[in-house]
């Protein structure tokens, strides 16, 4: 068996500390949708209340060394998985934002790629949305219409 070099152990010390601070920068939702054992999920919870830099500083070395304890590739494999789900939201979010330019901006092909893509969509209320932001473009109002399609576009995608 190899002998580990005091430096590998440093660097497995920090990517570890590292990981714990992954997890401290977590909602309380997420974080209970990973499989935490409970020790290192107590020591998570408070160190979202630490305010004091070096007290967090002190508990995210106490998380790092509890999880030296335990299996980190199923924690590793649950953040992957949290942030593919925030990368495919913002792809989402901005494909919805380029319909509503576009669809302002006099694309009515749109309407047709649209409403195959979302068959819970209704042709007359979002004609009605994009003839309302259109005027509203036109005389140069707030953009409250061009909010209310931008809302029904994100209902009809995720719905």
């Amino acid at each position: 068996m190899e002998e580990i070099s005091k430096t590998q152990k440093k660097k497995e010390a920090l990517s570890l500390q590292a990981l714990g601070e992954q997890l401290v920068k977590l909602s309380k939702e997420q974080l209970e949708g990973i499989n935490l054992p409970t020790e290192i999920h107590d020591a998570v919870m408070f160190a979202k209340t630490i305010r004091k830099h070096g007290a967090l500083r002190r508990q995210l070395q106490y998380i790092g060394t509890l999880m030296r304890r335990c299996d980190t590739e199923p924690i590793r494999e649950a953040l992957g998985h949290l942030e593919q789900g925030n990368y495919r939201k913002a792809l989402e979010f901005k494909e919805m934002e380029r319909w509503r330019d576009e669809l302002i901006a006099g694309n009515r092909a749109l309407i047709e790629e649209i409403l195959t893509k979302c068959p819970d969509a209704d042709r007359q209320k979002l004609t009605q949305l994009i003839r309302n932001a259109e005027k509203e473009q036109l005389n140069n109002k707030s953009p409250r219409a061009s909010r209310l399609l931008f809302r029904y576009l994100k209902e009809i995608h995720t719905g």
